[in-house]
Parts: structure tokens; sequence; C-alpha cells
């Protein structure tokens, strides 16, 4: 994959940004929306901060790096809180996607700004910028999954009717079984490419708007 062991350690390095960055916010979005939205819970325990000691889990950020397949630290709710609790709980699922992917569309913004003012940009800045895109996206697509427990879901399980729901969530037991299967199958590849190419195409959209 990559020419030299340089070239690997190169990319690994420059993919961090990316990644932290995408933890941190799609983390921090779900926390402020929750709190928004009257439950509390989020800022007792600390999580409504933009520093990457708050939500970061050392060894699902060590798993994503070696397998593809991370995690951070989960914003814990108390949907008894919420004042309309099936809307909120989609709300606040669907925070952290849209948090992802507005950064991503900043940094895809900033890189064709860059690329067509003629800014002096080196090689090591365009990487960068483009992992955060792709990363950032990535963790909007696959968060989106309605496998528990990722966000996609919580949304699913409220839009379903209520014993409907109750079936899905056993899902949960055979949640990791399933991920693992997604994950060594090419099964992701047809989630991802599609997905990557219509955001990204919808970005370049947008910002050929402006630019």
């Amino acid at each position: 994959m990559f020419d030299s062991a340089g070239g690997f350690f190169a990319h690994l390095i420059a993919v961090i940004p990316g990644i932290i960055i995408a933890m941190v916010i799609h983390e921090y979005a779900h926390a402020r929306v929750a709190v928004a939205l009257g439950d509390f819970t989020p800022r007792l325990q600390g999580r409504l901060t933009l520093n990457p000691a708050a939500h970061i889990d050392v060894f699902g950020l060590l798993m994503l790096f070696l397998v593809h397949f991370g995690w951070a630290k989960p914003v814990q709710i108390n949907p008894y809180n919420f004042r309309n609790p099936r809307r909120d709980d989609i709300l606040v699922s669907l925070a952290g996607p849209a948090a992802n992917l507005i950064v991503a569309f900043i940094a895809a913004f900033i890189f064709v700004f860059m690329l067509k003012n003629d800014l002096v940009v080196s090689d090591g800045m365009r990487t960068v910028l483009s992992l955060i895109v792709i990363v950032n996206i990535n963790f909007a697509i696959f968060n989106m999954i309605p496998i528990p427990p990722l966000d996609g879901s919580h949304v699913l399980k409220q839009l379903l009717p209520y014993e409907l729901a109750i079936r899905y969530e056993t899902i949960e037991r055979y949640s990791m079984l399933i991920l693992i299967i997604f994950l060594m199958t090419p099964i992701l590849g047809y989630i991802f490419v599609p997905m990557q190419r219509l955001i990204l195409d919808i970005f370049t959209a947008i910002i050929n708007i402006f630019i």
C-alpha cells in the first residue's frame, strides 16, 4: 500500500489530525445538543468541551489505527430529561454525524480555496486537509449505519413502532459480530464508496457556487 516504511509513517502522522478532530467534534456535538435539549448529563460528566482528553478512548483510538475500526468515549444521555424524548434522541444522534460533515465541508472549502487562489500550500498540508475531509465523511457514514449502538440505530429505533423497536433492540447483542463481518467483507465498501462520492459531489457543487 505504501512504497516504504517512511511513507507509511508519514501517512499515519498526516491522518492523526483528521481522526482526533472527527472523534472530538462528533462527541462534543452529541453533548452540546443534549444539553441544549434539556439533559445536563454530558455537562455533569465533563463532556461539554473540545478537550480531546475528555472524549478520546485510548484503546479505541489504537484500534482505529490498527484495524480501521475504533471508538471514542460515548456521550451518556438520559432521555427522560428531554421534553420530547423520541424527537430529541433523534436530534442528539444526528448531531455527531452532522458535525462531522460540517467539518469535512469546511476543510474541503479551505482546500479548494487555497488551490484556486494559488496560495502556497505544501504537500503535507494538502494531505492533512484531504484526510480531514475523508475521515470526517467516513465517521458520518459509519455512525449512521443502523447497527446498535451506532447513531443510526438510535434514529431508526425512534422511528419504528414501539413493538418493532423493542425487537430491534435485541440486535445489539449481536452488533459486534455484525460489525466484524462488515469489516472482513466488501459490504462496507458498497456503503462507503457511493456515499463518499455523493457527499463529495454535493460539497463540490456548493463550493463551486462560492468560489
